[in-house]
Protein backbone atom coordinates (compact mmCIF):
# COMPACT_ATOMS: atom_id res chain seq x y z
CA UNK A 1 0.00 0.00 0.00
CA UNK A 2 2.53 2.21 -0.81
CA UNK A 3 5.80 3.77 0.63
CA UNK A 4 5.90 3.09 4.67
CA UNK A 5 5.42 6.01 6.37
CA UNK A 6 5.56 6.97 9.97
CA UNK A 7 3.29 5.51 12.53
CA UNK A 8 2.00 7.22 16.05
CA UNK A 9 0.84 4.33 18.08
CA UNK A 10 -1.52 5.53 20.93
CA UNK A 11 -1.89 4.61 23.94
CA UNK A 12 -2.99 4.42 27.45
CA UNK A 13 -6.18 4.47 29.59
CA UNK A 14 -8.02 6.72 27.58
CA UNK A 15 -7.52 4.31 24.46
CA UNK A 16 -11.22 3.03 24.81
CA UNK A 17 -12.58 6.81 24.07
CA UNK A 18 -9.66 7.11 20.85
CA UNK A 19 -11.31 3.53 19.34
CA UNK A 20 -15.15 4.55 19.98
CA UNK A 21 -17.27 4.81 17.12
CA UNK A 22 -15.35 2.67 14.87
CA UNK A 23 -12.01 5.19 15.31
CA UNK A 24 -13.52 8.09 14.58
CA UNK A 25 -11.28 9.97 16.84
CA UNK A 26 -8.40 7.89 15.68
CA UNK A 27 -9.12 9.02 12.07
CA UNK A 28 -9.42 12.59 13.48
CA UNK A 29 -6.18 12.81 14.90
CA UNK A 30 -4.82 11.55 11.22
CA UNK A 31 -6.27 14.31 9.72
CA UNK A 32 -5.12 16.94 11.75
CA UNK A 33 -1.85 15.56 11.44
CA UNK A 34 -2.06 15.51 7.47
CA UNK A 35 -3.59 18.71 7.29
CA UNK A 36 -1.02 20.61 9.95
CA UNK A 37 1.84 18.66 7.51
CA UNK A 38 0.39 20.09 4.50
CA UNK A 39 0.29 16.52 2.51
CA UNK A 40 -1.26 16.01 -0.19
CA UNK A 41 -4.45 13.32 -0.95
CA UNK A 42 -1.61 10.86 -2.43
CA UNK A 43 0.64 11.62 0.22
CA UNK A 44 -1.62 10.69 3.28
CA UNK A 45 0.20 7.39 3.59
CA UNK A 46 3.16 9.37 5.13
CA UNK A 47 1.87 9.23 8.72
CA UNK A 48 -1.00 7.04 9.91
CA UNK A 49 -2.07 6.82 13.71
CA UNK A 50 -2.98 3.04 15.67
CA UNK A 51 -4.29 2.18 18.96
CA UNK A 52 -4.20 -1.20 20.22
CA UNK A 53 -3.54 -2.93 16.69
CA UNK A 54 -6.80 -0.74 15.64
CA UNK A 55 -5.11 -0.82 11.86
CA UNK A 56 -4.43 -4.13 11.89
CA UNK A 57 -7.81 -5.09 12.81
CA UNK A 58 -9.77 -3.26 10.58
CA UNK A 59 -7.06 -3.83 7.56
CA UNK A 60 -8.53 -7.52 7.71
CA UNK A 61 -12.33 -6.99 8.24
CA UNK A 62 -12.16 -4.81 5.11
CA UNK A 63 -9.86 -7.83 3.08
CA UNK A 64 -13.08 -9.91 4.84
CA UNK A 65 -15.60 -7.41 3.69
CA UNK A 66 -14.21 -7.52 -0.05
CA UNK A 67 -14.74 -11.03 -0.01
CA UNK A 68 -17.84 -11.18 1.06
CA UNK A 69 -19.46 -8.37 -1.40
CA UNK A 70 -17.25 -10.13 -3.91
CA UNK A 71 -18.90 -13.29 -3.41
CA UNK A 72 -22.69 -11.40 -2.87
CA UNK A 73 -21.92 -10.12 -6.76
CA UNK A 74 -21.42 -12.83 -8.59
CA UNK A 75 -24.07 -14.83 -7.31
CA UNK A 76 -26.98 -12.18 -7.69
CA UNK A 77 -25.37 -9.92 -10.59
CA UNK A 78 -26.31 -6.66 -8.42
CA UNK A 79 -23.85 -3.94 -7.90
CA UNK A 80 -22.67 -3.57 -4.20
CA UNK A 81 -22.39 -0.33 -2.68
CA UNK A 82 -20.40 -0.36 0.77
CA UNK A 83 -20.87 2.19 3.48
CA UNK A 84 -18.89 5.28 3.25
CA UNK A 85 -15.33 5.21 4.37
CA UNK A 86 -11.79 7.22 4.03
CA UNK A 87 -9.91 7.50 1.53
CA UNK A 88 -7.46 5.18 2.64
CA UNK A 89 -10.17 2.33 3.41
CA UNK A 90 -11.98 2.81 -0.01
CA UNK A 91 -7.71 2.10 -1.05
CA UNK A 92 -7.74 -1.17 0.71
CA UNK A 93 -11.06 -2.45 -1.11
CA UNK A 94 -10.39 -1.41 -4.29
CA UNK A 95 -6.51 -3.03 -4.01
CA UNK A 96 -8.41 -6.33 -2.14
CA UNK A 97 -10.28 -6.80 -5.66
CA UNK A 98 -8.41 -5.47 -8.32
CA UNK A 99 -6.71 -8.60 -9.76
CA UNK A 100 -10.62 -10.11 -9.15
CA UNK A 101 -11.20 -10.63 -13.30
CA UNK A 102 -15.17 -10.34 -13.14
CA UNK A 103 -15.30 -7.71 -10.92
CA UNK A 104 -14.68 -3.90 -10.49
CA UNK A 105 -14.66 -1.39 -8.16
CA UNK A 106 -15.50 2.19 -8.43
CA UNK A 107 -15.26 4.98 -5.64
CA UNK A 108 -18.95 6.78 -5.53
CA UNK A 109 -21.08 10.14 -3.81
CA UNK A 110 -18.52 12.89 -2.16
CA UNK A 111 -17.04 14.11 0.86
CA UNK A 112 -18.43 12.40 3.58
CA UNK A 113 -20.28 9.99 1.68
CA UNK A 114 -18.19 8.49 -1.03
CA UNK A 115 -18.00 5.03 -1.13
CA UNK A 116 -16.78 2.13 -3.00
CA UNK A 117 -19.20 0.11 -4.94
CA UNK A 118 -18.82 -3.46 -6.57
CA UNK A 119 -20.23 -4.21 -10.00
CA UNK A 120 -20.01 -7.43 -12.38
CA UNK A 121 -17.31 -6.27 -15.05
CA UNK A 122 -19.75 -6.27 -17.78
CA UNK A 123 -22.21 -3.65 -15.70
CA UNK A 124 -21.87 0.13 -16.80
CA UNK A 125 -21.95 2.32 -14.12
CA UNK A 126 -25.74 4.08 -14.44
CA UNK A 127 -26.78 5.24 -10.03
CA UNK A 128 -25.13 3.52 -7.59
CA UNK A 129 -27.25 1.39 -5.42
CA UNK A 130 -28.25 2.27 -1.93
CA UNK A 131 -25.61 1.50 0.47
CA UNK A 132 -26.56 -2.00 1.51
CA UNK A 133 -23.96 -2.83 4.43
CA UNK A 134 -23.10 -0.46 6.72
CA UNK A 135 -19.79 -0.34 9.10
Amino acid sequence: MGAPGDLVELSGGDSPLVLENGGELLRAFEHIAQEMLRLAPDQHEKISFDCQNFRASRLQELRMAAGVAAQRVRETGVPYAFAPMSSRERRILHLAMRDLDDLRTESAGEAAGRHVVVYPRTTRAAAPPPISRRR
